[in-house]
């Protein structure tokens, strides 16, 4: 009875067939260039949806009017008012029923939406217009938000209501990054971990109010 050997050429070429596929690079849905980690995104106002972008289409659209208005590219500032801390008050008037939730102005609607991160991804409530004056309307961080591509991102614990000004994509990465670590009604402990980093990341991140008003 005759046997084969497979050679160690055949042998490294069934390891790769086995081998799952690198991912492929996301690309810029305007051009379709290759995008790299840590791309732009554009909102389409009309649809509520993100789009992926390079460099290049992200500064044509943040030209005023460009695509008549339908996109806005989502701008990289984080802000934070060490001087504007929310409390227990603000949290109440603004009827979250959850600990961590983002805020935002959609300019098509012209309402004033809430989203609250879970294990289906990210749950939406209007905000009442007298809530938000009640809650917000003295914060500093409200007045400077952009509708549409920048959100309020709250999180209350035991100590504090910590709020930041964020890019918009930033909290769905949030609600993306919970929906796979989600265990149980609350989350569990490593969805709790999970925020934690993700806050700490944050408060490294933004910059206190009165310094970007005087850049």
């Amino acid at each position: 009875m005759n046997t084969r050997r497979v050679s160690r050429d055949g042998i490294a070429v069934l390891r790769r067939l086995r081998e799952p596929a690198p991912p492929r690079p996301e690309q810029c849905g305007f051009c379709g260039r290759d995008l790299p980690v840590g791309h732009r995104h554009l909102v389409d106002v009309e649809e509520r949806a993100l789009a992926c972008t390079c460099t290049a289409c992200g500064l044509l659209f943040q030209r005023p009017g460009a695509a008549g208005g339908r996109f806005r590219t989502v701008p990289d500032r984080y802000l934070l008012d060490p001087d504007g801390e929310l409390d227990e008050r603000a949290w109440s008037v603004l009827g979250i029923p959850v600990g961590t939730a983002f805020l935002f102005r959609n300019a098509v609607l012209d309402r004033l939406l809430a989203f609250y991160p879970g294990p289906a991804g990210a749950t939406e409530s209007e905000v009442d217009d007298q809530a938000w004056e009640r809650a917000l309307g003295a914060s500093r961080l409200a007045a400077a938000l952009e509708p549409d591509v920048e959100a309020l991102l709250l999180r209350r614990t035991d100590r504090n209501v910590a709020c930041f000004l964020v890019p918009i994509d930033v909290c769905y990465e949030l609600v993306g990054r919970l929906r796979r670590c989600w265990h149980g009604f609350d989350g569990g402990a490593e969805a709790r971990a999970e925020l934690d980093a993700f806050f700490e990341r944050l408060a490294a991140r933004a910059r206190p109010l009165r310094a970007e008003v005087t850049a």
